[in-house]
This record gives structure tokens, sequence and C-alpha cells, in this order.
């Protein structure tokens, strides 16, 4: 590894930030788009591993090694681990939590936590309020609740399964079942503003089946009543 020093920067590198949709802080896990996941999937990963380095600005932060090859999950996640086979073989200073790299993907939106959707703390106030998606999946209800923007949300964006609460207050929770979102929305601040949007508000495919849209009235109603009994500006899209 040491020798990754005197060694050229590639020109397109396995994944940037923009492919990056969050990075914790806490356990090292990277989220990814799909694209770059399936990337870093494709790598031919030799026994002896497959070296990468960490750079920023084009600057070598540190070096490490793909050691087995991924397999695909929907989560598209992946995770920064201390040493190989386990980090008790792992020898100096933990490179992972260095400051530049740390304050680039803070810069860029993409750093979080990842708390829990479930705890009892209150939810960021956003200048343009939230946006509350939902569809069926294996029969049972899926919502994901993210910041709004003016920008339209891809459907990979919000169908992911990561939950994101970043310092600067961008947030991203998705849950499963009436009750998950009841809770959910119990957590944001009184006042605010929330459009559960009825469809994607750009015209793509569905990816697996899945389809955007709004529950029967009853599970509409529920909702409805819990949000305006936490004091929220709430809004339904017509279909």
């Amino acid at each position: 590894m040491p020798a990754l020093s005197h060694v050229d920067i590639a020109d397109q590198p396995v994944f940037a930030t923009d492919d990056i949709i969050a990075y914790n802080a806490e356990t090292h896990e990277i989220t990814l788009t799909a694209k770059a996941f399936d990337r870093i999937s494709s790598l031919e990963v030799p026994v002896r591993g497959k070296s990468f380095m960490v750079c920023v600005d084009r600057k070598l932060i540190y070096s490490g090694a793909f050691w087995k090859p991924l397999s695909s999950q929907d989560s598209k996640v992946i995770k920064l681990e201390l040493g190989y086979p386990s980090s008790s073989f792992y020898r100096g200073e933990d490179p992972r939590n260095n400051a530049e790299v740390m304050k680039s993907l803070e810069q860029a939106g993409k750093l979080t936590t990842m708390p829990s959707a479930m705890t009892e703390d209150k939810l960021p106030h956003s200048m343009k309020g939230y946006e509350l998606y939902s569809w069926p999946e294996d029969s049972q209800w899926h919502f994901t609740l993210i910041t709004g923007t003016n920008r339209n949300k891809t459907l990979e964006e919000i169908i992911s399964n990561t939950n994101i609460i970043t310092e600067d207050g961008w947030v991203h929770i998705h849950v499963v079942g009436v009750e998950a979102i009841k809770t959910v929305l119990s957590r944001v601040p009184q006042n605010e503003f929330i459009l559960w949007l009825a469809g994607m508000r750009s015209e793509q495919t569905p990816q697996g089946g899945v389809n955007i849209r709004l529950p029967e009235g009853p599970t509409i109603d529920t909702i409805k009543e819990h949000a305006e009994l936490c004091g929220l500006d709430f809004m339904i899209q017509t279909p």
C-alpha cells in the first residue's frame, strides 16, 4: 500500500462525490447510486486484493483495497472496514475520518450520522417544506418523507431505504406501514408544510414494478387526520 503514493491518479474515478447518496461518518458506510454500485460490483478483484485511493481535489488522502467481489443488493451500500481480515490486523492511525474528506463530504451535503427514523428527536425546519411519497410493495405501503426542493426527485432517490438526516438539514426517511409514517410525521415541527404527491413530478419508467401513488381513501384520511393533529400544513396532491 505505501507504493500507491507513487502511482498516477486515473483520469476518471471508480466513483465520485456525485455518485454518493450518503456517507455515514459513524459506520463508514457509503450509500451509492445504482450505477456507481454496479461499476464497483463489476470490478475484477484478485485473491491479493485490488487497491484504491481516496482523493480530494485529486490529492491522495489514504489508500485501501477491495478484498472480495461485491454482490448485488437493494441497499447499494459499501463499508470501509479497518484492517483485513479483521480490525485486529490493522496497525496505525484510522484514516477514515480524515478532516479533508469529511469537510468535502459535508460541503457536498453527503455527510450523515444516519440516525434512526424512529427516534423521538424533532426533524429540522425546511425552507421549502417536505414532500411525502407512497407506493405499495409486497402487500405493504411504503412511505418516504424527504426535504422539499425545486428540482424533481428521481425514483431511485425516493425509494431508497436509507434514512438520512444531515447536519445542514437534509432529510430522507423511508418507513413501511401507516403507523410508522404517523410516527415520523409526529417529529415534524408544527406548521411545517408537507405535500403528499400522487405520483412522480417527472415522467420516469417504474423500476421493479414500483408505482408512486396514493393509497386508498381510508388510509389517506387516517394519515391526513394525524398530520392535522400534529399541527402540520398538510396538502394532498390531486391525482
